[in-house]
């Protein structure tokens, strides 16, 4: 192996440990942000019956509030640290579309629905990168890249369920958000525990 291979391969061994010292020294927001995955979930659930309003504001206010804590965990540290900003995009990602439903509430089915579509697809893949730059150093890797492609599909299934009833789509949602909000939650506890390699 050559030596610029072997120092590629250096450098990205070392943003990875990097990047995994900011998730495992922050994974109380990553708990965080599982428990009102849940709640949301939990809420989509209950509340819902056959009309949209009902959920508006919940996700709003779930997506901003979890934008917020991604976003949190990145303030303070150095921006000087490799891929620091796919964490900082995916929070900012949250912010925008929680300020745009609270801001400027869908009037309809197909539009609230595609908010959350768009949402889900574009953080899945930034979860997916972030595991990816991770590269074995937390141990619980393979729970972002479940939840991060689970996203995706989430996202891509509700587009293609656009018409489909209310109903049919907010317990769509309420299974996803219980799911993902599990994953980050055991995310969170393998990052408390788990010494970065």
């Amino acid at each position: 192996m050559r030596p610029s291979t072997v120092g590629h391969h250096s450098s990205k061994s070392i943003a990875g440990a990097q990047l995994a010292d900011i998730l495992c020294r922050n994974w109380f927001v990553l708990l965080l942000r599982g428990f009102f995955a849940i709640t949301f979930g939990v809420l989509a659930l209950l509340l819902t019956k056959g009309s949209i309003a009902v959920l508006v504001w919940p996700f709003g206010i779930y997506a901003f509030v979890d934008g917020v804590l991604g976003v949190g965990i990145v303030i303070g540290e150095s921006t000087g640290r490799p891929h620091w900003w796919v964490l900082l995009l995916r929070g900012l990602v949250g912010i925008g579309v929680g300020l745009l439903t609270l801001l400027e509430p869908p009037h309809s089915v197909l539009a609230f629905f595609s908010y959350i579509a768009v949402w889900t697809i574009t953080t899945g893949v930034l979860e997916v990168m972030t595991a990816n730059y991770l590269r074995r150093k937390l141990g619980g890797e393979w729970l972002l890249v479940l939840s991060g492609l689970a996203s995706v599909a989430f996202g891509a299934l509700l587009f293609g369920l656009l018409r489909a009833s209310a109903l049919v789509l907010s317990r769509l949602i309420a299974a996803y958000a219980v799911f993902f909000g599990a994953l980050l939650a055991i995310l969170a506890f393998r990052a408390r525990t788990a010494p970065v390699r």
